[in-house]
């Protein structure tokens, strides 16, 4: 009999909410994932049985927490982090990996972050139904990947609103106008040269400022998510068209194709040449 299920999001074109990979798994005794670093959020709900987390805080602390059915756990991008099933009652569980733009302030208002990892929902009704909207993910793997972020958006509304840790935002985290128009900006504008002290002006705010805000409500810097933002519309090109990788270097920011070849394996794994024959949309 299947005891897991686990599939990979294809679609990069999403910035805002993303999912990356999601599954379920019953685990046998003893099994343990880690230590491991990860690049994106990760959610685990427990279904049933029992296990425990190893969690590091921001201060460098290991913290141990014993964990049963009903109750979930965050792991944040760059957090290590170890988990292992109980000996006699191991759990079973369905995760759910995801990123962008919005995650870090969503997390939070559910009272989500690396030093309070926790998830425990309003009632077992209130838990089962965020369950369920994780398995719609396992059970529609092969749906369009517009439908997938709506599901997305759904769990994280959810996730939300059944929490009972939900924390309100205050108005300068909830309305901050300037980050979002930042964005757009570099969405507009990422295909020529582009500095943070142009994007900052362009905000007529404070450079050091600009940076700290734009990471704190975003999880990227401004170089992050502009080096993102060109490599995401680079992998785009050379999945969708026949365009020379010269040219698809230039229409993304970069006049040197050595250096965005370099930038783009960097951060795919892979040279632009060998990720196109890779991932070659069929019938173009």
């Amino acid at each position: 009999m299947k005891n897991h299920f686990h599939a990979i999001f294809p679609n990069e074109d999403y910035l805002d909410f993303r999912p990356y990979q999601y599954g379920w798994e019953t685990c046998a005794p003893l099994h343990s994932f880690g230590p491991f670093i990860r690049n994106h959020f990760l959610f685990h709900y427990i279904i049933r049985g029992y296990g425990t987390l190893y969690s590091h805080a921001t201060n460098g602390d290991i913290h141990e927490y014993r964990l049963g059915a009903d109750q979930g756990f965050l792991i944040c991008p760059g957090q290590i982090n170890l988990y292992t099933a109980d000996a006699e009652q191991p759990w079973e569980y369905v995760w759910l990996e995801f990123d962008g733009l919005r995650i870090k302030e969503t997390l939070l208002k559910a009272g989500l972050e690396q030093d309070h990892p926790l998830y425990r929902p309003l009632s077992t009704e209130h838990g089962h139904k965020l369950r369920d909207h994780m398995l719609y993910f396992t059970e529609h793997a092969s749906s369009s990947s517009l439908h997938l972020v709506g599901q997305l958006c759904l769990f994280l509304d959810n996730l939300i609103e059944f929490s009972a840790n939900r924390q309100k935002m205050n108005d300068k985290r909830e309305q901050d106008y300037y980050i979002h128009e930042a964005v757009v900006y570099i969405q507009q504008n990422y295909h020529r040269e582009l500095s943070v002290d142009e994007v900052a002006n362009f905000c007529n705010l404070n450079r050091n400022y600009f940076s700290r805000r734009f990471k704190e409500l975003t999880g990227s810097s401004p170089q992050e998510f502009l080096i993102q933002q060109r490599l995401t519309n680079a992998a785009e090109l050379l999945k969708s068209t026949d365009i020379p990788i010269k040219n698809v270097a230039l229409k993304c920011g970069y006049p040197n194709q050595l250096h965005f070849s370099q930038a783009f394996k960097k951060y795919y794994g892979s040279a632009p040449r060998e990720w196109r024959k890779q991932n070659k949309t069929a019938g173009e």
